[in-house]
C-alpha cells in the first residue's frame, strides 16, 4: 500500500535518513521489499517540526524518486522530528490533498493500510465528525477520515485512546453494512514532542512496522553522521532501512508505540468503545 517513516532525536539534515541511508524511504517508493505493492509512486509528503509549534508540510503527486524539489528541500532542512510518507493509492484519487501527512494544528498523521468498505461507511464517518473539524477535510481518503475521527474522539488529550475509539467506530459502522475485518493499518502520529505508532488489523494481519532499538542502530544507517543523532534518537519505519535488518525491532500485531526522548513504551492496542 504505502510506506512511511518517523524520526525523533537531535536536529539532523532530513536527507540523511530520507535519501542517504541504504534502502531509504525514497528507494522504497520505487522497490519496496515487503509492501503489498512494491511501487509507491502516487505522491509523497514530508512534515517536519522546527522553531514553531505548527509543523511544516510539503506534499506532491509526483513520484518521490523523481521530485528535485523534495531532494533540495531535504538537503537544506534540519529537523529534530519529522514524518515522511510515499503513497500507493487503492481507491482515492491521485491529488495533493490526498497525500500524507495530514496536519491539524501541531499534529501530523500518516497511515498505511485500508478501510475495507469505506465507500459504504463514508457518510457515517462524515456525520460523526465534529462540525468544526468537518470543515477542514480536504481530500477523499479513508486515511484523512480516520485522522479527523480520532480528533473528534479526543486525540489532542488522549492520543491512543482516541485512536482506539476511532477504530471501534469504523469497525462497528462497517459491520452494520455487512463488512467484516474493515481495518488494516499502521499509523504514525506526532505533536512535535512525541511519536505514537500503531500496528493493528481487524483480522490480526496488519502491515509491517518496526522501530530502532537505540541510537547505535541509527548510527549504522549513516556512520559518518552518527555523531549528529544524539543519545535519544529513534526512528519508526514501515520496513527496515539500512544494511542491518537486525537493527530494527518489529512492532507486534495489536500494539501501540509511544516514543518521547529516550523513552520508548510499548502498549497493547485494541478497539475501545
Amino acid at each position: 500500500m504505502c510506506r512511511w517513516m518517523a524520526y525523533t532525536g537531535n536536529s539532523v539534515p532530513i536527507e540523511t535518513l530520507l535519501f542517504e541511508a541504504q534502502h531509504n524511504l525514497i528507494d522504497q517508493s520505487m522497490s519496496s521489499r515487503s509492501a503489498a505493492t512494491p511501487t509507491n509512486g502516487d505522491g509523497f509528503g514530508l512534515g517536519w517540526y522546527g522553531n514553531r509549534e505548527r509543523p511544516g508540510l510539503f506534499r506532491s503527486i509526483r513520484p518521490a524518486w523523481n521530485d528535485m524539489n523534495l531532494r533540495d528541500l531535504a538537503a537544506q532542512l534540519e529537523s529534530r522530528l519529522f514524518l515522511a510518507h510515499v503513497r500507493a493509492t487503492s481507491r482515492a484519487n491521485v491529488q495533493e490533498t490526498n497525500c500524507h501527512p495530514f496536519r491539524h494544528g501541531k499534529w501530523l498523521f500518516v497511515h498505511n493500510g485500508e478501510v475495507v468498505g469505506i465507500e459504504k461507511i463514508r457518510r457515517d464517518c462524515l456525520l460523526e465528525l465534529d462540525p468544526v473539524l468537518l470543515e477542514e477535510v480536504q481530500g477523499t481518503t479513508d486515511s484523512e477520515l480516520m485522522f479527523y475521527l480520532a480528533l473528534t474522539f479526543g486525540l489532542e488529550t488522549d492520543p491512543l485512546g482516541a485512536l482506539a475509539r476511532m477504530v471501534a467506530f469504523v469497525e462497528d459502522a462497517a459491520r452494520s453494512r455487512g463488512v467484516q475485518h474493515a481495518v488494516w493499518m499502521t499509523l504514525g502520529l506526532s505533536d512535535g514532542e512525541s511519536i505514537w505508532a500503531v500496528r493493528y488489523a481487524s483480522d490480526g494481519k496488519a502491515p509491517t512496522l518496526y522501530h530502532s532499538r537505540d541510537m547505535k542502530d541509527l548510527a549504522e544507517l549513516h556512520p559518518k553522521m552518527s555523531h549528529l543523532f544524539g543519545a535519544d534518537a529513534r526512528a519508526v519505519v514501515s520496513e527496515p532501512i539500512g544494511k542491518l535488518a537486525e537493527a530494527w525491532e518489529q512492532v507486534p500485531q495489536g500494539a501501540a508505540l509511544h516514543v518521547r526522548g529516550a523513552q520508548l513504551a510499548l502498549h497493547d492496542f485494541a478497539p475501545e468503545d
